[in-house]
């Protein structure tokens, strides 16, 4: 009866080799938005006539260049990203996580084949003829030589293995897009930080500029009390301000320092470890090619996205996998093997067995339905964690896109105040020398310049690190890099 399975199991897998159940997969279809922001943008931003204050343009032909981060035209910049890329623990690690994923496909291909094992084995035995019923034989010692191949297989008749491979498949391809999204993130993480670290030593020497003016201004006032032309009010007001501005230098000293020990893990060095060379706001270069992409553009080059749709490619497949799991499932098992009390006559009967079977699940309490209807409801979840994906991939496009234009404007009145303020505290400097202007008409001066040149300052700053959000944004094809 065995045998006849056989046959019977070989037809039927050769009428349904080709069939998989469950659902094939189909990518989610193409966003209907034409555009990613509720009003168009202008050609250009605003221009302003210092460095980095040129305008940026949103070219829709423009293209997205895999390394992005070389048009800030700094070689020292671009020298850091290629060392995080080399030496960052978290691409090791992602590095790692695809090798993994990888290899878990690999292992669930080894179901499509047939499992062959062998055994060998050799047994050293002294039995009493008594006890088997021949007393006249007495005792004898023999050795006993035995060997066997077994061999199994399960045919995939309603595909529930390529399913459980596709699945694998999948995720291995969503560990892939989580690799392209750890490159990207920890370039733009490199120059954001970069950039803070140039805009951080530039506050500082605007405020050391501000502290020698103080001190210039404390010396003079002390002199005028010595010469009986200031009373000691003054001098005490022109300290207090000294002492005012230099009270700021510590607290960005403090950010400077953090700025870097964040810089040094991201290159995967101790904060010890990282070397002095600076960074200057002046020698950086600002992109002024944006591109400006349609929706289903972004959804096809963001890491994140792909990465969403792999997934949901997964959970399509486990539906098939659960759902093969409920149907019958055939096999065939065979065994070769002999044994003899020598190695000479072993093989010479050529043992062996070879039947076929056929299982089909009839009750578990619901267990397998259930199952079925679970992968279902995770598809379904991960369809919705898909579209929450596209729509936050949307919003950061859109807010970098508004972003760089107001960061423009910005620049520009931060640069009108700053000028103001400067002429104005070389106007009430003059005339505090001339006696015309008290120390609060002074006070209240510097005051406005320094929190006009470190507004300024941070302004410049925020229009490289948004430049760099939306580059990240806008996600990309790093396959020519790694």
């Amino acid at each position: 009866m065995r045998m006849a399975l056989v046959p019977l199991s070989l037809a039927v897998v050769l009428a349904c080799g080709g069939c998989a159940v469950g659902p094939d997969f189909k990518s989610p279809a193409a966003p209907l938005a034409k555009s990613l922001t509720p009003e168009p943008l202008p050609d250009q931003t605003q221009a302003t006539p210092v460095a980095g204050g040129a305008a940026q343009r949103f070219d829709p032909a423009a293209q997205l260049p895999s390394q992005w981060w070389t048009a800030y035209g700094s070689d020292r910049l671009d020298r850091l990203v290629s060392e995080a890329f080399a030496n960052s623990p978290t691409i090791a690690s992602a590095q790692a996580a695809l090798r993994v994923a990888q290899e878990q496909v690999n292992a669930q291909r080894g179901s499509l084949f047939p499992s062959v094992s062998g055994t060998a084995g050799v047994t050293r035995q002294k039995l009493n003829g008594a006890e088997e019923g021949f007393p006249q034989a007495g005792s004898f010692l023999f050795t006993l030589y035995n060997t066997s191949v077994s061999l199994s297989y399960d045919f995939d008749v309603f595909g529930g293995v390529r399913r459980g491979i596709e699945a694998q498949e999948a995720g291995r391809d969503a560990q892939r897009e989580e690799l392209q999204a750890t490159y990207q993130t920890l370039a733009a993480n490199v120059v954001t930080t970069s950039v803070l670290e140039a805009s951080l030593r530039a506050q500082i020497e605007a405020t050391r500029e501000l502290v020698a003016s103080a001190q210039h201004e404390v010396d003079l006032s002390r002199q005028d009390f010595e010469l009986g032309g200031a009373a000691r009010s003054d001098v005490l007001s022109a300290e207090s301000n000294l002492a005012s501005v230099q009270a700021t230098l510590p607290p960005l000293r403090q950010q400077l320092a953090a700025a870097r020990s964040q810089l040094a893990v991201y290159l995967g060095q101790a904060p010890s470890e990282i070397d002095e060379g600076q960074f200057d706001l002046a020698s950086l270069q600002l992109p002024v090619d944006i591109p400006l992409m349609v929706p289903s553009d972004i959804v096809r080059q963001r890491p994140d996205i792909r990465r969403a749709q792999d997934q949901l490619h997964q959970a399509s497949a486990q539906i098939g996998v659960a759902t093969a799991d409920m149907l019958p499932k055939i096999g065939l098992t065979g065994n070769f093997g002999d044994s003899s009390v020598s190695l000479s006559s072993l093989f010479s009967s050529n043992v062996f067995s070879l039947a076929g079977n056929i299982t089909q699940p009839l009750f578990q309490g619901g267990a397998l339905n259930a199952k079925r209807r679970a992968a279902i409801a995770s598809y379904d979840q991960a369809l919705a964690q898909y579209r929450q994906t596209v729509l936050l991939a949307f919003k950061n496009v859109s807010d970098s896109l508004r972003a760089l234009d107001t960061d423009a404007q910005t620049l520009a009145a931060q640069y009108r105040a700053q000028t103001a303020a400067a002429d104005s505290l070389h106007l009430i400097e003059q005339r505090f020398g001339l006696g015309g202007a008290d120390h609060l008409d002074l006070l209240v001066a510097q005051q406005q310049y320094q929190r006009s040149r470190i507004a300024y300052v941070q302004a410049l700053a925020a229009r490289y690190q948004d430049t760099a959000a939306l580059f990240l944004a806008l996600g990309g094809d790093w396959k020519e890099i790694h």
